[in-house]
């Protein structure tokens, strides 16, 4: 099994060891998500019985990662940015509709993502800087948030197109992965 580690390093000392829900609560993530972690070797684990268990240490490190970004999520930072400009481009409108785009998505939400709404309200309600703060970080936080977001609509058809355009670009052509 991918990521069961018998490196005596990497092994848990002690009542270090978490849940994969305990983890998820750590991380602001869903448990799901900290098994992908663990299935993918992003987050490594020991197993006892059937159930994963993974370290405090591992957790804490991953926690304050912020350089290993999946393509998926290197687009959603970029398409972030982009909307990032819009707002400080016109803060009220854009903080307005995002508003907006919450009220209605908050209905149908339950579970994570109603908490990840909740969240996004309460972000909205603060300053811009804590908005392009949130919209911005690079993040397991941030990138929950991203995959919830309420901005919608914030970037025209073109705006959308053009950003993904040059964002292919940069991303093809970054050999060195500077991400």
């Amino acid at each position: 099994m991918r990521g069961v580690t018998s490196d005596p390093d990497l092994q848990p000392r002690g009542d270090e060891l978490l849940t994969t829900g305990e983890a998820a609560k750590l991380l602001n993530c869903t448990r799901q998500h900290v098994v992908n972690l663990c299935d993918r070797g992003d987050l490594p684990f020991t197993t006892i019985g059937t159930h994963r268990r993974i370290s405090r240490e591992n957790v804490e490190a991953l926690k304050t990662r912020t350089d290993r970004l999946s393509r998926d999520e290197r687009r959603s930072l970029w398409l972030a940015y982009v909307v990032a400009g819009t707002i400080a481009a016109n803060p009220d409108r854009t903080i307005g509709d995002a508003l907006g785009n919450l009220h209605k998505m908050r209905p149908n939400s339950r579970g994570q993502a109603k908490k990840w709404l909740d969240e996004w309200e309460r972000i909205l309600n603060g300053s811009v800087d804590q908005i392009l703060a949130a919209l911005t970080d690079r993040s397991l936080r941030g990138r929950e948030l991203r995959q919830n977001s309420p901005f919608a609509g914030a970037l025209t058809d073109d705006q959308r197109l053009t950003a993904l355009e040059a964002w292919r670009s940069h991303d093809v052509g970054n050999p060195r992965g500077r991400r």
